[in-house]
């Protein structure tokens, strides 16, 4: 169908781009069936990582009750309060590589015993964030915890006790140290983690001794908090490797009455070129922007490739992929102590974030957690901290437009996703996904790939009496833009709307941006 002029221009304002920039681009039909419901998108997707990395925890969470910087029993209130935008769903916690050298009791009661990250930077870590500043902060941005437990430096009665410490009745002896430490209640442990990349940095472990180590993990480290279940996620693998994936399967296949797990971890980065990373966060090429995507498009194939195994020991999909690793790694940023993995936050990785979302929800049957790296001052953050001052970034925009997907219901979509190419590179050109969300209403996720032309799409919702579509776009001045302390909305969503006519709507978005809009009455 055709809009008039003027409408075009209004809708040109509101999704922030030129009106005469809109003829460039073929339209795309997409249709949705919203009578072949799909799978639910677990919240838990959306999940977060936070580890004792750089200023992740500190000065990023962490500034201290003495702090003039305002704060509530030292956690940071506006990242508190950003972080509640977001409905963070799960927090993964104390690493990453951090947990497999964390000692918990260092990092408990008044006196605290300072230890050496040896991992990160080769700073002092002064354990003055242990676990009952977590469960605080858990409990202040209002999600769950997700904990992993030493499985490399430490015993699994060091991790049996960490687990009684946080769970057990205040009547038992080690419950009873929690509460004279000011926290009589029990803690909720939603999800623990046995190990972390155990086949690197976690021990270098080969997949049937850690196979061996998980089982008395699985069985020894109890929750005993009847108020909360607790999932355990077993390590699993390393980008396209598959013996963990094989190995941890199939000890559960055949796993007997004493232990069990409900997931498998998988890590994987964005690096555009592996390791070490070479890629720029910033200043970047068009090539180099589709290097990068098509790098992260990648996900697309891991994520079948482990499903297929785990098909082959687990059909009825009882055990959940876990991607709690994920997100682009690029050089650090110049100035800064590699070893703190700071980098900067582009609309790139706005559109790189939306495509893995997309992915992980077009395979909601056994992707059911995820957690980007990482949440604060670290690789691809939410959100950037620089002592009184708080940022927030192209990806957190992203999350929090994508907050309707929590637990909606997949519908699927049809289109054709063209091609974009450059020098030698061709990626589809656009991506999409849709859901009916816990409110009712239908919502649409729209990503223009191609960073130099907008992208118009037909939309219709074959079954679905709507009149408006309406939302949110986020787009930047070019694809490399950031946001700064100075200018801290040159990356912000800007709403979008949209009539129907003839049971269709009229879309048009800018090159390299992500939308997402609502079908109402």
């Amino acid at each position: 169908m055709r809009y008039t002029l003027s409408f075009i221009a209004v809708l040109a304002a509101l999704s922030g781009m030129p009106a005469s920039a809109q003829d460039k681009s073929a339209p795309v039909d997409l249709t949705l069936d919203v009578s072949k419901p799909g799978a639910k998108i677990d919240r838990q997707i959306f999940g977060q990582f936070a580890e004792h990395l750089g200023e992740g925890i500190y000065g990023g969470i962490w500034v201290g009750k003495d702090s003039t910087i305002p704060n509530t029993r030292g956690i940071r209130n506006d990242v508190v309060a950003a972080l509640k935008e977001l409905k963070v769903p799960n927090v993964r916690w104390p690493g990453g590589c951090f947990a497999d050298e964390y000692h918990w009791r260092r990092g408990i009661g008044k006196d605290r015993i300072a230890s050496m990250n040896a991992n990160w930077g080769g700073v002092i870590e002064p354990n003055t964030f242990g676990t009952d500043e977590f469960f605080d902060f858990v409990q202040q941005i209002g999600t769950e915890a997700y904990v992993s437990v030493n499985v490399g430096s430490g015993t699994p009665a060091e991790a049996a006790e960490w687990l009684e410490y946080m769970t057990a009745d205040k009547a038992n002896g080690i419950g009873a140290e929690r509460a004279k430490n000011g926290h009589e209640k029990p803690y909720k442990v939603a999800y623990l983690g046995l190990g972390n990349e155990s086949w690197d940095c976690g021990g270098a472990m080969t997949p049937d001794f850690y196979v061996d180590q998980m089982k008395l993990h699985a069985r020894f480290d109890r929750n005993y908090n009847p108020e909360q279940t607790m999932s355990r996620i077993a390590v699993g693998p390393s980008g396209g490797d598959t013996p963990y994936t094989e190995a941890v399967m199939k000890a559960w296949k055949d796993h007997s009455w004493a232990w069990n797990i409900e997931g498998l971890s998988l890590h994987s980065y964005t690096t555009g070129g592996g390791f070490p990373v070479s890629q720029k966060s910033e200043g970047f090429s068009e090539k180099e922007y589709a290097v990068v995507l098509k790098d992260t498009l990648g996900m697309e194939d891991l994520v079948t490739k482990h499903s297929v195994i785990m098909d082959k020991y687990d059909p009825e999909k009882k055990i959940a992929l876990v991607v709690d690793e994920w997100g682009a790694w690029y050089a650090a940023t110049p100035g800064t102590n590699p070893g703190f993995l700071m980098q900067k936050n582009t609309q790139r990785d706005a559109v790189l974030s939306a495509l893995n979302l997309n992915i992980f929800a077009r395979h909601a049957d056994r992707v059911r957690m995820a957690n980007i790296a990482q949440m604060i001052n670290v690789l691809q953050a939410m959100i950037l901290t620089d002592k009184e001052k708080m940022l927030l970034t192209p990806t957190y925009h992203v999350f929090h437009m994508y907050v309707p997907f929590q637990d909606a219901t997949f519908i699927p979509v049809k289109y054709d996703a063209g091609a974009y190419t450059h020098d030698g590179i061709t990626l589809p050109r656009i991506d999409a996904i849709a859901a009916k969300g816990t409110d009712g209403k239908v919502w649409v996720a729209i990503t223009n790939i191609d960073p130099s032309k907008p992208a118009t799409f037909n939309l219709s919702a074959a079954g679905l009496k709507a009149s408006k579509a309406i939302g949110l776009t986020l787009s930047a001045p070019k694809f490399d833009s950031a946001n700064t302390y100075e200018k801290p909305n040159t990356v912000s969503p800007k709403p979008i709307l949209a009539k129907a006519s003839g049971g269709r709507f009229a879309i048009t978005v800018a090159p390299a941006s992500v939308t997402v809009v609502s079908l109402e009455p």
